[in-house]
């Protein structure tokens, strides 16, 4: 099923890659992102949607000081954040507080909590446990991972441990919702399992051009992958050499895969084909248990693919869920431009 945008849109000033669920403001359905210009002042939006549902409304408009990669709030404190960027010639990342007094024309300065440089190599990507206060954070690097320690009241950041893996460039990973101690990362020609007790790999599914990985909130063991021509793949890491179902994905590289936090089954995906596609996934062994689906008449549709957001007009990196309404979605193009949806039409009625 085709179809143009109708969804609610807000342009930022220069191109952009990543967009993060403000997870811990429970009063509004908020966003954060960043830009990544190469020679302007780079900048951070905090937006909001209205209370009508009916506009995206700047918050906070802030100035950061290098491309932003990577951007992740904090899933306990709505003011803080963290993100990645490259200064031209290396990449780092620090953890950043919103002033209290945002929404001002003249907004004061991000204060920059910490930096993470514990003498790890060139950062991709940040992860904050999935929900709730943990005073862990994950960096990944192209060689490493680390497990950092964070004390937000004495601004600082340690690394824990940290550990090698190997001669296999990684770019990025998730955390598993279901244990604090599990973390997979992606590599150039697999998906790595981590134990952070002990900061050793515990399994590996050999795939090349895997881009994005995705827990599956309401489901144990289960991960979608997002992998560049071939789409979409659903696993169960228990029994990991074969997927339990594959999804087509994009006409192009398959880049972002996210699981919806509430509605199981409902999958996000987008890449460089300037899509945005909604799945209903049905892999019958992974889902035995489930008494309704988010949509009617699962039995009849053959098509995984609910629909395919068409109006956009640059390849989509960036690609989150509401965690406060998870019917709506935000997604952010190259070109700067984020439009939230809602795919209430593609739910069951109550």
């Amino acid at each position: 099923m085709q179809g143009r945008s109708s969804g609610i849109g807000y342009g930022l000033k220069y191109q952009a890659r990543c967009i993060s669920d403000v997870k811990a403001d429970t009063d509004h359905t908020s966003f954060i992102t960043g830009t990544l210009s190469l020679r302007e002042e780079n900048e951070v939006h905090l937006i909001r949607l209205s209370s009508d549902g009916t506009e995206l409304v700047c918050e906070g408009l802030f100035s950061h000081p290098n491309e932003i990669w990577d951007i992740s709030s904090c899933p306990f404190d709505q003011r803080i954040f963290s993100t990645v960027y490259s200064t031209g010639e290396s990449y780092g990342a620090s953890i950043w507080q919103i002033p209290e007094l945002y929404g001002e024309l003249n907004s004061p300065q991000l204060e920059r909590i910490t930096t993470l440089d514990g003498g790890v190599g060139k950062i991709k990507s940040i992860i904050w446990w999935p929900s709730g206060r943990h005073d862990k954070l994950i960096s990944i690097d192209e060689q490493n991972i680390s497990l950092w320690s964070l004390d937000l009241s004495k601004k600082a950041a340690q690394v824990q441990s940290k550990e090698s893996a190997g001669l296999v460039a990684q770019s990025g990973g998730a955390w598993d919702p279901h244990d604090m101690n599990a973390v997979a990362v992606t590599c150039e020609s697999s998906i790595q399992f981590w134990d952070l007790r002990t900061m050793k790999k515990t399994n590996s599914i050999e795939h090349a051009h895997v881009r994005n990985v995705d827990y599956n909130p309401k489901k144990t063991h289960i991960l979608m992958t997002a992998e560049d021509e071939s789409g979409i793949r659903i696993w169960d890491l228990r029994k990991p050499k074969v997927p339990i179902q594959e999804l087509p994905g994009h006409t192009h590289w398959t880049w972002t895969v996210r699981c919806n936090p509430e509605y199981d089954g409902l999958i996000l995906s987008s890449g460089t084909d300037s899509t945005v596609n909604l799945w209903l996934s049905s892999a019958p062994s992974n889902y035995e248990s489930i008494t309704e689906s988010p949509v009617e008449s699962p039995s009849k549709r053959i098509d995984p693919l609910l629909h395919s957001y068409s109006d956009y007009e640059d390849s989509i990196y960036g690609l989150t869920w509401s965690s406060r309404e998870p019917w709506i979605f935000a997604s952010l193009s190259y070109d700067g431009r984020v439009v939230v949806e809602s795919v209430k039409p593609f739910l069951s009625r109550k």
